[in-house]
Formats: C-alpha cells, structure tokens, sequence
C-alpha cells in the first residue's frame, strides 16, 4: 500500500470533509483521500483482485484509512469507476440473457450491417451475439416509424414466450419491439406484465437505455445493459454494503463514460453508461491539469499495468462522442465489435502497458502485447510467479525503475529476475539482455506514438501543435520518449500521476445525457413539437442530477442535434443555439450545422434541405466536494532534492549514462533543471532525457521541453524582436516603397513572350531517335540477370494483384 499526505490525520473531532476515490484497473486498483478543507490527499495503490474486485477494494480503503489514522467517518462521499462490466463483456461472464422483440427481427443481432469491417478476409470472425438465438424469441406486435400502432401486442404470446426464456435459466430479459424509440407504449406494457409474472427477472427496455432510430445499434446496446445489469445491481449493492460496514456513510457515485457522475441507483439501472467510466476520469484530470498549466490543446495519454489509453483535449474540455465500441474480435480495428449507443469520452485504447508482455513472432522480430501479465501473475520482477518479459521488466533492467522505491517502497521488484525473464528472447534474437530491454522499451512507444499519430491525423490535426499530458503508473516513464517520436515541443506530468484517474473522479460534475429521435427537414419541422421534446429530455436530466445530490441552481444545459443533408445516409452533432425554438430559430440553426459541416467537409452544400434525425441533451452541475487543488510544496533546491546517481539508459547518449535521481516532493518551484534526470514519486516515475530542461511550477505539474525547445524558441523570439525592431527603424524610409512599385519594368515580360524561339521544341520532338533505344538494349540483354528478369518477376506478381483487386 502506498500513501502520501502530510501525516497522520487527526484521530477525532473532524467534520466529514473528505472525497474518496477508487478506480479498479487491470493491474492496480488505485484510491485517493482528498481533504477538501484542508487541501491534503492521501494515496493507495494495491494489486486489482480479479476473482473478487470489491475484495481488493476494501483491503485498500481499509489499509488507507488505518495508515493514515483517518476515521472512516470523516469520508463524506465515495466516487468510484470500474473496468468490471467492460471485462464481463470481453469475457463473456454476464447473466444469461433472454430477448423477446418483434416478430420477424429475431436474428437482427447476427445480421447486424452486413458490413464486413475486413473487406478481403473471407474468414472474417464477427462478435459473438450476446444473446444466443435459442435464448431469443419474438412476438406479433408493430409500431410504424411514427410511432402509429398497425399490430397490438399479443400479450398473451408475450408472457408464453417469457415463461419459456425463465425456464431455460434466464436471469435478464431485453426487450426491444421495433420503432419503439417513436413510442415506448409496448414496451412498456410488456415490461409490466413480465415484471407481474417474474418479479425476480432483470428487465431491459430499449426506450430505457437508447431510444435512437437505427434497430441494429439499438438493439446491441440494450442486450448489452441487460447482460451486465444483474451483475451491476450485486457488485454494487455488496460494495456499497461493505463500506458501510466499515463506517463509510457518506453518498456514493459512479463515474459514467461521459465523465460526468451519477447515484447507485441510475447506474444499477443503465450500467452500460459505466463501460469506459476510468478512462473517462483520467481525461477529465488530464483536462485538469492542463487548464491549470494554461494548455488547452493536449494528447493525453494514460498507461497502466494493462493498457494506455490517448484522448484529445481541445479547447480545455475532452472531446466527447456518442457511440463506442465493445468487445472487438480485433482489438483496433473499426467495426468489429458491439456497436453501444452512449456518451463517451472520446479515446483509442493501445494494448500497452507496464505488464504487456514481449514475445517473438514468426518473422523473428520482437512483439510487445496486446497480451498482459494483469495483477496475476504480473511481470516477472513481482516476484508473484511470472517468468515472461514485460515492460515493466525491460524498465527495470534500463535503470528507470527504483526497486527499492516501487510504489513508495510499499512493493519490492527483483532486477534480477528481470533480467533473467530477458534472456529467452535474447538467446533468440543474438542480443544482448540491455539490447531486448531497450526493443521493448522503444518498440511499446512506438506503439503509443503510432496510435496517437492516427488518433490525430483522423481529426485532422498536427500533432506538434500539442502537448502531451501523461497519466498512470507507467506514462511518466514512457512519455518523454513517445513525445520524442511525435515531434512534439512540451511534456507535462502531473502530480501522483499514478493515479491520475482517480484524482479525475474527485474533481468530476454530474453530468446526464439524454436522447430522443426526431426525424425532420428544418423546413417541415414542428417547431411546438421539437421544442416540447427537448423540455422533456431537459426535465428527465434535471430528475437525475437532482437525485445525484448536484447544486439543481447550476445546472448547464447544451442542447445538440445529429444533422445531416437530406439525402445523406450519416449525421454529424451539432451544438445548437439556446431555445426555445420557432421557426425564427431556423438561420441561427442552419449557421451551427453549416460551420461544423464546413470544417469536416470543407464545402456546405447549396439547395439542398437540412435535416435533423436526433435530438440531444447534455445537462451538467457542480457537487459538494468537487473542487481540487494540488500544490507543490517546494523545495530549497534542485541540489537539496537530489536523491542520488543511478546508471540510466538512453540510446541517443550511445548506452547507459550517469543520471541525478530526483525526489519530487523535495523539489523546488520554477527552478529550469538541465536532464538527463529521473525525479521519483511514490506512485510514478518520470525519466527526462538528455538536451531537455524540466521546472516544476506551483500548481504541481513538472513541464518538460523537449530537446532542442528552448534553443529553438529562442531563436525564433530573437528573430521576432530582430525583424520588429529593424522595420521600426526603416519605417520612415519604409514608406518609400512607391520606389518599389518600379515594377513597371517587371512589365517588359513581353520580351518574354519572345517564348516563340522556344517553340524551337519541334527539335524536340525528334525523340522518335530517342526511340531508337532499342539499340541501347543490347546492354541489358549483356546483363541478363541484373534488370531484364527483375522487371518481369515484378509484372508477373503484379497482374494478380490486379485481377484480385
């Protein structure tokens, strides 16, 4: 167990001012106690417990607490994300689900798009319904796409066909009629009647989860809910339970993926929202942080025990999107997985992380993951049964790592069986253990920095024009060479890094996203209409934060709209204007859509309609406790900082160099510190390479220029200066420049339309004699062997492709 803060908290007599976070990761499960009176935190970092997570969860708050003689009572509030319900997708450990819909839909699940997302692999494997089609049923009922009734429910089949799906053991039951998201009326009758017969029975509406047009992602995501929600409602109510017990009483919230939070209670009701809820709040931190440095746009990038994750920050906020993607059959690859209709924090996921584990391929070259050593058995230098090599492994054996400091010194790391773990693959490649070492350092950066290029470019950015923010135990000691590869200027690490995320959930609003489907030309719009259903969106927003405990005087509503061009098969969000809406708000509306359009298409269209096909809320407010502030303490001096030497690796400086060892609570505030260096936390390490320059300001962030920043900005500030004063001085003379205007000279190109001597090219094109090269062929038939066979093996190899294509 690792831990910081200013000592041992007063035993008795305070008030419950403190937030507690706890994030659940592959590898670690991470927690923070943060003072909001007093401004102090406290940290935790204890291995993730797979078979039991709420296990491993209660060993750390109880470990935290009793380190630090903090009273369980003085936690006011508990805000918690998991990777749970995402894992029990990707692992197929959910409830056993059922599915009644309408009658003739019940392979919408296998058919999906018919889009095959690897167009020439004709041994395409596509995800595995959640729902086998034994357990999924139909019933005669229809509703039209406005919501109009053309066939009543057959409740009575409806209850037939339930009783049916509990005896073969379901436990969860979707239930999607088609067109419901236009009238929820069957579903919701069907839900009343199912409910009356199996009052134990988990039950899943789509109108509840995702009442969006398009039957396929609406479906998907509503057996998804239901699979995941029976195990919601235990994981939850027994954690909940258990920090009870130990005299936690304060209200506890679960972080959505949307980065805003939420009570127990919706989120036993919709978990799906929960999928990528710690992702989320290592965003929301890194956002943070960066406000606090004054950096609106940044890459961050947080890497843990088993993965890393990169997320855009634009304009201080994280970019949001509102569909995702579970369970890939490819890890990275678009459209493999199961289309989920929420609101997400927008991020690619990289399997790399410090337990990714290296291997050698068919080809002979070195891999890194996406396979993970996890908390069990982890990396070999754990010591817990691991023999692998992992990067964490290759970070020890380049002397990045500490292993008398891992986690604070709260966990012991063997560099000898690090390096024993780098001996297979170096027997394999002719290398040495230092060379392997360093292949699997680089190639994993490479990894990130390739992903986050792709990340980028497919926004249509450069990525030099940011900074990158890193986050979570391994990012610190990876990002300086990531931020090399990308060309990039700036590195900021936070402070506790390690545990970005979790911080992130401490500082987080609630936050509510509803949907509804309108499908309208702005012309043939029903503006009553449309302004009645987004009040409703509205009102069911304001519910939740409300139950949430949120301040309901400051709540931020945005009201968004999916548009397209009539005509056009896929829409683009759109932030709208305030309402309410008439027909005068028809130029103000056409503007937003023209402006987000033109700035992904380059060119609006003319004459044709615009058309909106959903509607959108996104309603926001502060809660008690969210408002953050780490500081840095300060120390005397770099020199009263420095820890030690330690022989540190760094290709550029042809191997290993002796590098000063830096405590990171020791140093001080706006002091430029040369690297190569390696400043040590309790949770993380940060290594800086040689040519760069790092200060640590006074909100806590270590900011890095990368080699060659400063000589460069110099210069160009220099240049600026130059050039400003120099046409300061010439201004009055400046102002001769009708001299310059002499180009009627420059007029005399009629000389140059003498081009008709040029026109003497008809010799030119006595290049028939230059087709006399068939003399010049005589050399290569001299040579036979060197250019003439090449070029025919070259065709030969082409024209099937050709044929293939």
């Amino acid at each position: 167990m690792g831990g910081t803060g200013t000592g041992k908290a007063r035993a008795g007599g305070d008030a419950a001012t403190l937030s507690l976070g706890i994030d659940i990761g592959g590898t670690f499960t991470d927690l923070v106690l943060y003072d909001n009176a007093g401004g102090r935190h406290w940290i935790g970092k204890v291995l993730t417990t797979p078979d039991d997570p709420a296990r491993g969860v209660i060993e750390g708050v109880r470990g935290l607490l009793a380190g630090n003689g903090i009273p369980a009572a003085r936690v006011a509030r508990v805000v918690h994300a998991t990777t749970l319900f995402t894992n029990a997708l990707i692992e197929r450990k959910g409830a056993v689900t059922g599915l009644i819909t309408t009658e003739g839909f019940r392979d919408v699940l296998e058919m999906g798009r018919e889009r095959k997302y690897e167009l020439y692999d004709i041994c395409l494997d596509t995800p595995t319904p959640i729902v086998p089609r034994r357990l999924r049923r139909e019933v005669a009922e229809r509703l039209g796409p406005d919501g109009m009734v053309e066939i009543a429910l057959d409740e009575a089949a409806l209850l037939a066909e339930a009783d049916a799906l509990v005896a073969a053991g379901c436990a969860s039951l979707a239930i999607l009629f088609l067109h419901a998201y236009a009238n929820p009326a069957h579903e919701a009758r069907a839900r009343a009647l199912v409910a009356a017969r199996h009052p134990s029975l988990s039950i899943t509406c789509s109108h509840e989860v995702a009442p969006e047009i398009r039957e396929y992602e609406r479906l998907s995501t509503t057996v998804a809910n239901a699979y995941v929600k029976p195990l919601a409602a235990l994981y939850l109510d027994r954690l909940a339970g258990e920090l009870r017990a130990l005299g936690i009483g304060g209200p506890f919230f679960m972080m959505l993926s949307n980065g805003g939070l939420t009570h127990v209670e919706e989120a036993k009701r919709t978990p799906v929202q929960l999928l990528e809820s710690g992702p989320a709040a290592g965003a929301l931190a890194a956002a943070f942080f960066g406000r606090a440095g004054g950096e609106e746009a940044l890459l961050a990038l947080d890497m843990g025990g088993t993965t890393a994750k990169a997320a855009l920050i634009e304009h201080g906020e994280p970019v949001i999107a509102h569909s995702f993607e579970a369970a890939r059959e490819r890890r990275f690859m678009e459209g493999s997985g199961l289309p989920i209709l929420i609101s997400t924090i927008e991020l690619i996921e990289i399997g790399a992380g410090g337990g990714s584990l290296a291997s050698i391929d068919a080809l002979g070259l070195l891999k890194v993951g996406p396979q993970s050593a996890g908390a069990v058995p982890g990396p070999a230098c754990y010591g817990r049964g691991g023999t692998m090599a992992a990067v964490t492994d290759a970070d020890l054996v380049l002397g990045y790592l500490n292993p008398g400091f891992f986690l604070g010194g709260a966990m012991t790391i063997d560099p000898a069986k690090a390096e024993a773990a780098m001996l297979p693959l170096a027997k394999a490649t002719g290398l040495t253990a230092t060379e392997v070492a360093w292949g699997i350092h680089d190639v994993v950066n490479e990894n990130m920095a390739s992903a986050a290029r792709v990340h980028i470019a497919e926004r249509g950015k450069d990525p030099r024009g940011f900074a990158l923010l890193a986050t979570g135990g391994a990012g610190p000691v990876h990002a300086w060479h990531v931020a090399r590869k990308l060309g990039l200027s700036r590195l900021i690490c936070p402070p506790a890094a390690g545990v970005g995320s979790t911080i992130g959930l401490l500082m987080a609003p609630a936050r509510i996203d509803r949907v509804g489907t309108l499908v309208s030309t702005l012309p043939g719009m029903d503006w009553a209409a449309c302004e009645a259903a987004y009040r409703a969106l509205e009102d069911d927003a304001r519910r939740v934060l409300a139950e949430t405990g949120a301040d309901v005087k400051r709540i931020a509503i945005r009201r968004f709209a999916d548009m397209r061009y009539q005509g056009q098969g896929s829409e683009i969000v759109v932030e709208l204007p305030k309402g309410p809406y008439s027909a005068r708000s028809v130029p103000g509306i056409t503007a937003a859509f023209e402006a987000v359009y033109r700035a992904l298409f380059t060119r609006p269209l003319t004459g044709v309609p615009i058309m909106t096909v959903k509607l959108r809320v996104a309603a926001s407010a502060p809660v008690k406790g969210a408002t953050v502030a780490l500081r840095a303490a300060g120390g005397a001096s770099a020199q009263a900082a420095r820890k030690g030497m330690r022989k540190v690796f760094f290709k550029d400086a042809g191997g290993y160099v002796d590098c000063p060892v830096y405590d990171r609570y020791r140093l001080p505030v706006d002091r430029a510190i040369p690297g190569p260096a390696v400043v040590e936390e309790r949770e993380s390490t940060v290594v800086i390479g040689p040519g760069s320059r790092f200060r640590q300001q006074g909100d806590g962030n270590l900011v890095i220029a990368m080699p060659g920043t400063a000589d460069r900005a110099a210069a160009k500030a220099k240049a600026k200066a130059k050039t400003k004063a120099n046409t300061a001085k010439a201004n009055p003379a400046a102002k001769v420049r009708p001299a310059a205007k002499v180009r009627p000279a420059a007029k005399a190109r009629p000389a140059a339309k003498a081009r008709p001597a040029a026109k003497a090219r008809p010799a030119a094109k006595a290049r028939p004699a230059a087709k006399a090269r068939p003399a010049a062929k005589p050399r290569r038939a001299a040579k036979p062997g060197r250019a003439a066979k090449p070029a025919r093996a070259a065709s030969a190899r082409s024209k099937p492709a050709r044929r293939a294509r």
